[in-house]
């Protein structure tokens, strides 16, 4: 048998067709939509990232949380307990209220910031609704703030969706 290829390409052909299909199969077996970090912002030198629009985003922002200094959670309540709320306005202020955050727009009802160790007064506000909180950061221990609106909040500029 005379053959166009050499030895050396033949042998090569069957380990790179079980590579390919080694790949297939991977692909098979991987989630068709793994979930992405969202975009990391700045504000007055503040890093901070928003999300968990859906539940692979929110798994994902639950495992980074640990990770920031500080972590903020944004509900409304309803009958069925609670909705998480995006589209949040949210300013933080440190100790001689210089804002840091300034009014930044959560992109899901998950917001972290890299905050140094001190004192914060948060302010989260869902149309002219605004809550107020205390927050402690210390070194090397994340600090949350939950904030949760009552039933009746203005939901349309809130982007809701049921807390799972």
């Amino acid at each position: 048998m005379n053959s166009r290829f050499p030895s050396s390409l033949r042998v090569m052909r069957p380990l790179a067709a079980a590579m390919f299909c080694g790949a297939v199969l991977f692909g098979a077996f991987t989630p068709a939509q793994a979930a992405v970090n969202p975009p990391i912002y700045m504000s007055h030198g503040v890093e901070y990232m928003s999300g968990g629009i859906g539940s692979d985003e929110a798994k994902l922002m639950e495992t980074v949380s640990p990770r920031w200094p500080a972590t903020f959670e944004f509900a409304i309540k309803d009958h069925k307990g609670a909705d998480f709320a995006a589209n949040v306005r949210v300013t933080v202020r440190d100790g001689s209220g210089t804002a840091l955050l300034d009014n930044v727009v959560s992109g899901g009802p998950f917001m972290v910031a890299r905050l140094d160790p001190g004192n914060y007064v948060v302010e989260a506000r869902i149309g002219s609704q605004v809550l107020k909180q205390d927050l402690h950061v210390l070194q090397g221990a994340p600090a949350k703030a939950t904030f949760v609106w009552p039933a009746g909040t203005d939901m349309a500029s809130a982007g809701t969706r049921t807390v799972q």
